[in-house]
């Protein structure tokens, strides 16, 4: 083993067991047992603000846009390059 490897070995070592280290004895903030989700309304009816719903529609709404429409184009770009991909095969077995 060359004396690059080595050194590229121990500071991946020393790397993955600092995030370890710290995952562990960070103090993430949370209790032992579940806690309820806050979701409704207002007395007024309109949504909390500290609400699942009016955080993920409101809050994140346009990221959510921007992330539905990346895994939409990923989607449509799968399908084209199967497609190309059994175009190809046929023409070789042509």
């Amino acid at each position: 083993m060359s004396k690059k490897k080595l050194v590229i070995g121990l500071v991946a070592l020393v790397v993955v067991a600092g995030l370890i280290a710290s995952a562990v004895t960070y103090d993430w903030g949370m209790s032992n047992g579940p806690t309820q989700v806050p979701f409704g309304l207002n007395g007024d009816g309109t949504l909390a603000d500290n609400s699942i719903n009016y955080q993920m529609f409101e809050v994140w709404g346009p990221v959510l846009l921007v992330l539905g429409t990346l895994m939409f184009g990923a989607i449509i770009a799968g399908v084209c390059i199967s497609r190309e991909e059994e175009a190809k095969k046929k023409e070789e077995e042509e």
